[in-house]
């Protein structure tokens, strides 16, 4: 009965074992596979970002070297720094750093490919480079230099010891200071000099698109965990001994508050508050939504009612989408015949209902606080469309304040049209006449 079995069984359990050999042997050459793909696209775009940083110390060289009166080499100088910043940004993307601190390294080509843009984006032969930004550019000759020395001798050790990234890897994963690897102390030498650099003064082109909000920006107040508690009991219309209250970021630029409510519609309500003046800047119903009832007509007009209702006086819907079961709109602050867009905020109504289950306010809070005075315009809304395309079908014009590339406000004719069968806005500069933004109007998504 025993050798019956066994010859039976045997022959089975061999197979089995061929088998499981055989299946981890392919498992394990397909983990290899992906592991040497990855290695080899790590190593890839590291040799690609320290050829970058070499032709980005080279071409603020060359920018430099030629005369100040030289704005087509200036120009075209510019140009090719914007690039190569942009390139090396691609590359540091690539690599595994998210657990290496290399953020004041990435910031700082951030700043210089927004400079560089600006300035090659202007009229240089009414506008040509300053001294301060003749300084700037040496400076960073002089910094774009160091750091192309650090990686370099980070290359050739990965080079001469064949150093793999997936080590480096292995070892950020581990987040132990001592972990000896050659990649990583190298990125971590490199953003503690950048760190070391003296803070530039770039303009205010660039430095207001690297302006930071803190609640130090905002007026009104530090603001109480009862006085939250009061202001989310109103805005919500539940009793206010429900509520919880959580404070974040204490001792920070980003103060604020949370506050919580369950409610009996299975999910519950948050409300995130600035610390100064206790001002609303989110709010959020997760109940589950349920099938679509409700029109595109309707959800707009209980939008615009909860605005009302909330004291948000003078708000205008500018875009309006649908995914799904919810609908999401965009609106921002009219004064006069004027529209405000850096003044704006997003609405979320459910379309089982109509209700609202979500507000985002944070850009109408910070940019309400500063008074504006809207200037006249130089042009009329007629000599502003004659800088349209011919073949642009306009359906209408109205005066917009908005923030063009360099984050300065100007007042604009916004035109809305079709052309090309989509619909855009154009925003006409009303001053110059430049053309100061096109924006695609997308059509309504509500297949999903």
């Amino acid at each position: 009965m025993y050798k019956r079995l066994s010859s039976v069984m045997f022959p089975i359990f061999a197979v089995l074992l061929i088998g499981a050999l055989v299946w981890g042997y392919q498992e394990n050459q397909e983990k290899n596979a992906i592991l040497i793909k990855a290695e080899n696209q790590y190593q890839r775009a590291f040799h690609d970002l320290s050829f970058h940083m070499d032709k980005l110390h080279s071409e603020i060289g060359n920018t430099l070297a030629v005369h100040s009166s030289s704005q087509g080499m200036h120009r075209k100088g510019l140009m090719n720094v914007w690039r190569l910043t942009s390139e090396a940004q691609n590359e540091i993307n690539q690599l595994p750093l998210t657990m290496l601190p290399f953020n004041e390294t990435e910031e700082f080509l951030s700043r210089i490919s927004k400079f560089a843009y600006h300035a090659s984006m202007r009229d240089l032969t009414k506008e040509p480079l300053n001294e301060k930004e003749m300084s700037n550019l040496k400076t960073l000759y002089q910094n774009s230099s160091e750091i192309n020395k650090n990686l370099k001798e980070v290359q050739q050790k990965v080079l001469s010891d064949r150093l793999r990234w997936m080590d480096a890897e292995t070892a950020m994963a581990a987040q132990e200071q001592t972990n000896d690897n050659s990649i990583v102390d190298g990125f971590r030498t490199v953003n503690k000099k950048v760190q070391e650099y003296p803070e530039l003064d770039w303009g205010p082109s660039v430095s207001n698109v690297f302006a930071k909000r803190s609640v130090k920006q905002l007026s009104g107040l530090p603001v109480s965990k009862e006085q939250i508690q009061q202001k989310a009991a109103k805005f919500s219309g539940v009793d206010s001994s429900i509520i919880e209250v959580q404070e974040n970021g204490k001792g920070t630029d980003w103060e604020s508050y949370t506050a919580t409510v369950q409610h009996d519609r299975n999910g519950k309500l948050m409300m995130d508050f600035t610390r100064n003046g206790g001002m609303l800047i989110s709010y959020s119903d997760t109940r589950t939504v349920g099938s679509k009832k409700v029109s595109r007509q309707e959800a707009m007009k209980q939008a615009d009612q909860f605005l009302v209702n909330k004291g948000y006086k003078d708000m205008k819907a500018v875009n309006y989408d649908e995914f799904g079961n919810l609908a999401n709109l965009t609106y921002v602050r009219k004064q006069g015949d004027t529209l405000i867009y850096p003044e704006k905020m997003s609405v979320r109504v459910g379309l089982d209902t109509g209700e609202v289950t979500g507000f985002q306010a944070s850009d109408y809070v910070y940019e309400h606080s500063t008074k504006r005075q809207i200037p006249k315009p130089k042009l009329t809304a007629e000599q502003a469309r004659k800088k349209l395309n011919s073949d642009f079908k306009e359906n209408y014009v109205r005066k917009s304040l908005i923030k063009n590339d360099y984050s300065k406000e100007v007042l604009c004719y916004e035109f809305g049209g079709r052309i090309n069968g989509s619909r855009y806005r154009i925003y006409i500069n009303a001053d110059t006449g430049m053309e100061e933004a096109v924006e695609e109007i997308k059509p309504v998504n509500a297949s999903s």
